[in-house]
């Protein structure tokens, strides 16, 4: 039970719900910002692609890494205190961002970055949920997802349009304004609430969970520009396997951990964590790759880049409230299997569109997003819905860092794979004289690559990036008949259900 406070005014509410969705819109911002300004940034600091990487992998391993921590510092020290201090700490850092005089001060901002992402948007979901209840509070976060999905849908066009006319800098500094703008409306309107009886904070498990996901993802950046069988890769990837391990004996011995790996022994629940996984890999990553190709290889205007992305992602105004009708006549098992076997579809058809032809790129990307959008409408409310009722708010932090956490792992997994793909289409002697070329590739820079053929590479990365297109469609159908397979299963009795820990955060 969380420590009563007054009723607060329906003013007050709406203005608190406001501000929570500013940041929800600031967020999604950030990370497509990113993507959108990578070439640009490449090109002003004459960045090499392992750096490049990190502008965009740093953000999310540390958002992804620390939500969970985040909800429960907000139950033990107030929901208001840690939304003001996680946007005031983005808005900080967002600013030195647009300041920025170096690429190693930026890869280290950016995962600032993600710890006030992280910060922000635990603590705006919990406090959002102490300001409504019942059908409000449906409503108020299906505006919360709506405006998130807001962000995805124009971001690329806005950030793109900001890099074209002002520069790449003035995506941070726009994005530093909107934060500020909510922070000082949570600071006017918001109220303080907190849990009187919070759970113990599960350090141990976080710090293990944090060092296996930064050595894991570090390995696979690093692993193509050193060689895979290097001394370096091989003892990251060992590390981050102790770093599992460590984690696994801490929550298994924790009273209270921060993830109760019971839970995976229900079907539904395993099912759930499925899906925002495979939307990583037919949707999210997608996101970052297009950008860089566009940009970088095919010399498309960023705002242009922008517009032709809107294709990809405008689909989940709307097809995520189509598929919670849909949920009166089919099992959400079926619709997000559906949804999975129309992305990899999707993606089968964009392997096909040769360079330049936009019109059938924007259809095959209306194809994976529509896809895409049917297990997306559907994964947040099943992430509560699979557990007993009291773990529900484990259940939600559980999910929301497979999403975060999935969604940067998966963004390294598929540079690493892109690169070995781009690197086995250059011709032997190309690829030897110029070990990092296929890297430069793969981050959309083809400034070192002066006196080769600009036709001769681009023609290489297609066919690498296609490769991989059907890799990214192998795993989508995976994920099609896992999440059918897992969540046609019930929910956990009720009696069985008592026996579940307890999780007071």
């Amino acid at each position: 039970m969380d420590q009563p406070t007054a009723h607060t005014p329906p003013r007050s509410r709406y203005a608190v719900l406001a501000a929570i969705c500013l940041a929800a819109l600031v967020l999604p911002l950030s990370f497509t910002g990113g993507a959108v300004a990578t070439p640009a940034i490449g090109q002003s600091f004459n960045a090499g692609p392992t750096a490049l990487a990190w502008v965009t992998n740093a953000f999310m391993l540390s958002f992804g890494s620390l939500l969970m921590a985040a909800g429960t510092l907000a139950d033990r020290y107030g929901r208001k205190c840690l939304f003001s201090w996680g946007l005031g700490l983005f808005v900080f850092a967002s600013l030195l961002l647009a300041t920025v005089p170096s690429m190693l001060w930026l890869d280290g901002l950016r995962a600032v970055q993600g710890v006030a992402a992280a910060a922000a948007l635990a603590s705006g979901s919990a406090a959002l949920a102490q300001e409504f209840e019942g059908a409000a509070r449906t409503r108020a976060f299906s505006l919360l997802g709506t405006t998130f999905g807001l962000g995805l849908a124009f971001g690329p066009m806005a950030c793109g349009l900001l890099v074209e006319q002002f520069g790449w800098r003035s995506v941070f500094a726009c994005t530093a304004l909107l934060a500020a703008v909510a922070l000082l409306v949570a600071l006017w309107q918001m109220r303080e609430s907190r849990n009187p009886a919070p759970g113990r904070f599960d350090l141990a498990g976080v710090l293990a969970f944090s060092a296996t996901l930064v050595l894991f993802t570090t390995a696979l950046i690093m692993g193509p520009q050193l060689g895979w069988g290097s001394t370096l890769i091989l003892w990251l990837f060992g590390a981050a396997l102790m770093g599992l391990a460590c984690f696994i004996a801490v929550e298994l011995r924790a009273p209270q951990p921060m993830l109760a790996l019971n839970l995976l022994r229900y079907p539904r629940f395993v099912g759930v964590q499925v899906l925002p996984l495979g939307t990583c890999y037919c949707y999210v990553v997608l996101i970052v790759l297009l950008p860089l190709r566009l940009i970088g290889l095919e010399q498309v205007s960023p705002l242009r880049s922008g517009v032709i992305l809107l294709a990809l992602s405008a689909p989940m105004l709307v097809v995520p409230l189509l598929a919670a009708w849909l949920t009166r006549w089919a099992s959400a098992g079926t619709l997000c299997a559906l949804g999975f076997l129309l992305a990899a579809a999707g993606l089968y058809a964009l392997a096909q569109v040769p360079a330049g032809a936009t019109p059938l790129l924007v259809a095959a990307l209306l194809v994976i997003g529509a896809g895409t959008g049917l297990p997306w409408g559907l994964m947040d409310g099943l992430a509560v819905s699979v557990v007993p009722r009291e773990q529900a708010g484990m259940a939600a932090g559980v999910f929301n860092t497979t999403r975060v956490a999935g969604e940067g792992v998966a963004l390294a997994i598929t540079f690493a794979l892109l690169t070995a793909l781009v690197a086995t289409y250059l011709p032997g002697a190309l690829s030897q004289g110029h070990p990092r070329l296929a890297q430069q590739l793969v981050m959309g820079d083809l400034s070192q690559a002066q006196g080769l053929d600009p036709a001769l590479l681009r023609a290489a990365y297609l066919q690498g990036f296609n490769a991989l297109l059907l890799v990214l469609m192998a795993f989508t159908l995976a994920s099609a008949a896992a999440a059918y397979f897992f969540l046609k299963h019930p929910a956990p009795p009720e009696h069985e259900q008592q026996r579940l820990p307890a999780h007071t955060s």
